[in-house]
């Protein structure tokens, strides 16, 4: 742990000399990420720099404490320094652990990608998708979060199919990681005479949206076809060849996109779709290798599994994984998911300590 506190310093001190650097101020992009990167460890850095003064000054009482000849009045002078100091350095060190855990979750401060995606309920499912798509929008809204529609493959009374959308911002991964997994709604559908109630199920995927480094695709891997856009949009959009669908042949992965009236834009973006989720499959399979301590925490990205429940009769929302029920379904469902969110964030801390606890 305190290796890695080290070199964050170090990385910190860094980049104070890299933002002095006339060259680096030339160079307002990368100005701008290192600015940003500096940002992102500064406090956790400040922290450590508090700790290791607490302990030179522990070091220096407890040298003193064992000199000979030291005086009654100094030496207790010196043994309340020394449980000060001891004090401090345990708060201080709980802390750094968890601002550890951020520190290094260099993907939660990631723009995010998410697919809804209709399952079992035919009709019911692809409104719920537009019910969640609007949740979604509310609560990135509240974060100062914005939206950016990738590609949409709506339903004729108002529902949709699929829907592909960006959260533009700060920490958009870290706020929505956890909405990865399938969620079932019951319901009384609008169109159900007798007032049975259904259940349907739509999935969430959620994806970090990587820069270009990190994911290697090669031209000769991509298959890229054009065809006319088939759902609402205006006569532009489905009278020309705009809409792109890209075929990467190694891994099978296939990304359309149809929503811009510009088949550049369409192939820009089903580009990232596509980048994103060739960083998944190769989160998974590292994940797969560490397949024990994956089990321990919340928010695996596993589609098929079931993470919470809307339930309209009772007005409750049910997150499976940390067994929380919230009987405010209508404001949840309006966007105030807050409670739900910070618990799972802490839930998920809270495994990760005990999880670097146990590997230390």
């Amino acid at each position: 742990m305190f290796e890695r506190l080290k070199q964050l310093s170090e990385r910190y001190s860094e980049l104070e000399g890299l933002l002095s650097d006339p060259a680096v101020i030339k160079n307002q992009t990368k100005f701008q990420e290192y600015a940003k990167e500096m940002s992102r460890i500064e406090s956790i850095v400040k922290l450590y720099r508090v700790y290791a003064a607490n302990d030179v000054e522990l070091a220096s009482a407890v040298k003193m404490l064992q000199a000979p000849g030291v005086d009654p009045e100094m030496k207790e002078l010196c043994e309340e320094e020394k449980k000060l100091c001891v004090h401090q350095q345990s708060s201080l060190k709980a802390q750094l652990e968890e601002m550890l855990l951020d520190a290094f979750d260099t993907e939660a401060h990631c723009n995010t990608i998410v697919e809804i995606r209709a399952g079992t309920g035919g009709e019911e499912a692809a409104l719920f998708v537009s019910d969640l798509y609007r949740m979604y929008t509310k609560y990135a809204s509240s974060k100062n979060l914005s939206i950016e529609v990738m590609n949409t493959n709506p339903t004729g009374i108002g529902g949709l199919k699929e829907i592909i959308f960006t959260i533009v911002g700060e920490d958009a991964y870290r706020f929505f990681r956890f909405e990865a997994g399938t969620h079932r709604v019951q319901r009384v559908p609008e169109t159900e005479t007798s007032g049975r109630i259904h259940t349907s199920a739509v999935t969430v995927a959620v994806l970090p949206e990587v820069e270009n480094v990190e994911v290697d695709i090669e031209a000769k891997d991509l298959r890229i076809d054009v065809y006319r856009s088939s759902g609402p949009g205006g006569q532009s959009v489905n009278t020309t060849d705009s809409a792109v669908r890209i075929t990467h042949d190694p891994t099978g992965i296939v990304v359309t996109c149809q929503d811009e009236k510009s088949q550049h834009k369409n192939r820009a973006k089903a580009m990232r779709v596509l980048r994103a989720r060739l960083y998944e499959k190769m989160q998974e399979e590292q994940a797969n290798e560490r397949a024990q301590d994956r089990k321990t925490q919340v928010g695996t990205g596993d589609r098929s599994g079931r993470i919470r429940t809307y339930n309209y009769p009772d007005r409750r929302v049910t997150d499976h994984r940390i067994n929380l029920t919230l009987y405010n379904l209508e404001r949840f469902l309006e966007g105030e998911m807050g409670d739900m969110i910070d618990a799972l964030l802490q839930n998920d801390r809270q495994m990760k300590l005990l999880s670097a606890q146990g590997g230390s």
